[in-house]
C-alpha cells in the first residue's frame, strides 16, 4: 500500500512537471510551480527524486523512453532496411506532433546538462531501447544493406535531422512543416545510411 502511494506520488509529480513545463516553458519550470500544480510537498519531491534536477532527469528519462519506444515499435513491422529507416524517421516526427509537451521537454532539456548521477539515470533508461534498435540494425549491417558505423554515429544519422526539425518546429519556426518533413526526410536519411 505504501509503495503504491509512493508510485502514485511519483507519477503525480512527473505529470505535473510536464504540464508546468508545457504551460510555462523552461523559465517557469520551478520546484515551487511543480509542487503547487501537483499538490505534493517539496519535502516529498526531494524524498522521491533527491532534488529538483533529479525530478527533471526522471521526467526527461520518461519522455525519452516514450519516444524511444515509438522508434522501436516502428522497426518491428519493417520488412526491409529502407522501410525501417523510413519508419524510424516518420515515428520520430509523428511523436513530436502527437506528444508535443514531451517532445518540447526532451528538446529543451539536453541530458548533458544533468549532473553525472542524473545523466546516468537517463542513460540507463535509454540503453535497453537503443540496444533493441541496434538489434534491428545489426543484421542489415551484416548483410551490407546499412553502413557499418559506430552506434552513436548511426544514431546521429537517423535522428539528427528529425531532431533538429523538431527543435525548430517546437520553437515556432514558420519555415518548418512537419508533414513536408515526413514526406521528404525519410528517403534522404535512408540514402545517408544505405551501404
Amino acid at each position: 500500500m505504501k509503495q503504491q502511494r509512493g508510485e502514485q506520488t511519483v507519477r503525480r509529480l512527473l505529470d505535473a512537471a510536464l504540464d508546468v513545463h508545457a504551460e510555462h516553458g523552461a523559465e517557469g519550470f520551478t520546484v515551487h510551480a511543480v509542487t503547487a500544480a501537483s499538490g505534493v510537498s517539496q519535502g516529498s519531491l526531494y524524498h522521491h527524486f533527491g532534488s529538483f534536477d533529479g525530478l527533471a532527469a526522471a521526467l526527461y528519462a520518461r519522455c525519452m523512453g516514450e519516444l524511444m519506444d515509438a522508434l522501436v515499435d516502428a522497426t518491428t513491422a519493417a520488412r526491409t532496411a529502407r522501410d525501417g529507416v523510413h519508419a524510424l524517421v516518420v515515428a520520430y516526427l509523428r511523436f513530436v506532433a502527437e506528444h508535443t509537451a514531451a517532445a518540447r521537454f526532451i528538446h529543451s532539456m539536453p541530458w548533458l546538462t544533468f549532473a553525472p548521477p542524473h545523466a546516468a539515470l537517463v542513460a540507463r533508461a535509454k540503453a535497453p531501447r537503443v540496444e533493441r534498435l541496434l538489434e534491428w540494425a545489426r543484421p542489415h549491417v551484416a548483410a551490407g544493406r546499412l553502413v557499418d558505423l559506430p552506434a552513436p554515429l548511426m544514431e546521429m544519422l537517423v535522428v539528427g535531422a528529425p531532431g533538429e526539425t523538431a527543435r525548430r518546429w517546437l520553437a515556432g519556426s514558420r519555415d518548418i512543416d512537419l508533414d513536408q518533413a515526413i514526406a521528404l526526410l525519410p528517403e534522404q536519411i535512408w540514402r545517408s545510411l544505405q551501404a
